[in-house]
């Protein structure tokens, strides 16, 4: 089965917090890259109507995190240790964004992703930078 259809199955399973990301769909992942997809819902706005900054960074956060679970060794959890993120356009309910992430480095106790939010005319959205730390190790 490709890893990203056991992304999705996974997504499914989320408890708590986790399921804001519930709608997310994932085109492709392996080895700690990976792309996904969600629609922009009323739940996911600022107050002023366009795409909420916690929102996004909650999208950096798992869809890095579940990618990077696609890369063999780190496929046990992982925290966060940084997340920066450069806001750079809205986005508004309805529309569909991409979100891409792509592992930079990934050590035996330390892994850094580069993850990308872009509309469907591909204009970027967000801009960030997320460091794992590898639990037990």
């Amino acid at each position: 089965m490709p890893k990203a259809d056991l992304l999705n199955q996974f997504i499914k399973t989320l408890k708590g917090f986790d399921k804001v990301v519930k709608n997310v769909k994932f085109l492709k992942g392996d080895k700690g890259n990976c792309v996904a997809t969600v629609k922009i819902q009323e739940d996911n706005l600022n107050p002023m109507g366009g795409l909420h900054g916690g929102f996004s960074a909650t999208l950096v956060d798992s869809i890095s995190s579940f990618g990077l679970m696609t890369h063999e060794p780190w496929a046990t959890p992982s925290v966060s240790v940084n997340i920066n993120l450069t806001y750079l356009k809205g986005a508004k309910v309805g529309e569909e964004i991409t979100i891409i992430s792509n592992v930079l480095r990934a050590g035996k106790t330390m892994a850094y992703l580069d993850v990308e939010l872009r509309n469907a005319a591909d204009q970027l959205l967000v801009k960030a930078e997320h460091t794992k730390f590898k639990m037990g190790a």
